[in-house]
């Protein structure tokens, strides 16, 4: 939603920075699955729940701001009172990936099952972290391109409200289920 929401409010070229910031966060996430501390994190509740009401107050935060016409990372009709730089996008989408304890729990989980124990672990997560992030750049730049095309009837005022808030109930509902994730 974030991609879209850039894509809609400054085009398909900035809506790369807050994609290179999505994929920037799961770089890292790649990196600390590649050792041990992806294991103990994932594996400490205490760790795990900070991490969930964190992300999920901060996805509570963007919801509400998007519903209520508050300029937050997902709104499209109040673009220009929010950042729109290349640095704020790009934070922009690297903290909202890193704000979500399930991406971290995902990459421990999945990525095991395709190392080979016998083998240098770090070469190998090298190939899957390219084989992973540069396909994702591609469909993140396809999903900001096609909000580009979609700009200047979504940021019409008639439309950019009802735009934001169904991304602010969206992004409420994804909340909600942040926060029922057991930890």
């Amino acid at each position: 939603m974030l991609i879209i929401a850039s894509g809609l409010a400054h085009g398909a070229r900035r809506s790369t920075w807050a994609s290179l910031g999505i994929l920037s966060a799961n770089a890292i996430y790649f990196a600390i699955s590649a050792t041990a501390l992806g294991a103990v994190l994932a594996a400490s509740r205490d760790f795990f729940a900070a991490v969930k009401w964190i992300g999920a107050a901060y996805l509570v935060y963007v919801g509400l701001s998007a519903l209520f016409g508050r300029p937050s990372p997902i709104t499209v009709s109040n673009a220009t009172a929010r950042g729109s730089t290349r640095r704020d996008l790009y934070l922009a989408g690297l903290t909202l990936q890193l704000a979500n304890p399930k991406t971290l729990i995902f990459f421990v989980a999945i990525l095991p099952q395709f190392v080979d124990a016998r083998l240098a672990i770090g070469p190998q997560m090298v190939w899957l972290a390219a084989g992973s992030i540069i396909p994702e750049f591609f469909i993140l730049a396809g999903y900001g391109w096609l909000a580009s095309r979609a700009r200047r009837v979504a940021t019409d005022s008639r439309y950019a409200r009802w735009t934001d808030r169904i991304a602010g109930i969206l992004v409420l509902g994804a909340a909600a289920l942040v926060i029922s994730v057991t930890s």
